[in-house]
């Protein structure tokens, strides 16, 4: 009776054990655990430049467009039309708009899309502001009609805007271009133009 009872109990003592492992309850493995191709750090770390190309992974606080009108107008290469709208604009919302928060640059530090108009909201320019901790540095200008710019899922800035002939209305633009802008490590660059005709 004994000889039978023996090999049971071990199987069952052996059953107990195994089952315990399998739940997590069973020996401790001292060690890390084996990294997981799959697996997704619960950690949040600085911004790199090979995850999203352009998109901030984040929000961003965008800087003041009061402190982007003052370093504006400190900037010396500021175009002389641009400038003057400025100067008489003392009520911010009437003259420059926020855009986008991009990271056209790749550097882990973000870019605010800044748009320039006229108190009817015409918007006749951008600019591309780093922001900095020393504060918002203009990076690009471009003088356009009624743009909308954005990032490309490839880092590019794309800026779509109407396409204004001599005999257009202020209303009906003729058509639309489509630029493509890339940073090349020292400016804006564009790497094309496309002209989209109107109905």
């Amino acid at each position: 009776m004994q000889r039978l009872l023996a090999p049971a109990v071990a199987a069952v003592a052996a059953l107990a054990v195994l089952s315990g492992c399998g739940n997590g309850s069973g020996l401790r493995v001292e060690g890390a655990e084996p990294a997981d191709a799959n697996s997704v750090s619960p950690r949040v770390s600085a911004p790199t430049t090979s995850s999203s190309p352009g998109v901030r992974a984040k929000p961003v606080t965008p800087a003041p467009l009061t402190q982007i009108r003052t370093k504006l107008l400190a900037d010396k290469a500021l175009d002389s039309y641009s400038r003057s709208v400025l100067v008489k604009c003392t009520v911010i919302s009437r003259c420059l708009g926020p855009g986008p928060t991009v990271d056209v640059m790749h550097n882990g530090v973000p870019q605010q899309v800044v748009y320039i108009h006229t108190l009817d909201k015409f918007v006749f320019g951008a600019f591309l502001m780093a922001l900095e901790p020393g504060g918002p540095r203009r990076i690009w200008a471009l003088k356009v009609d009624q743009p909308t710019i954005n990032a490309s899922p490839q880092g590019d800035l794309v800026v779509e805007s109407e396409n204004f002939q001599p005999d257009d209305k202020p209303c009906c633009p003729s058509g639309r271009k489509v630029e493509v802008y890339r940073w090349d490590g020292r400016q804006m660059a564009k790497v094309s133009s496309t002209d989209q005709k109107g109905d």
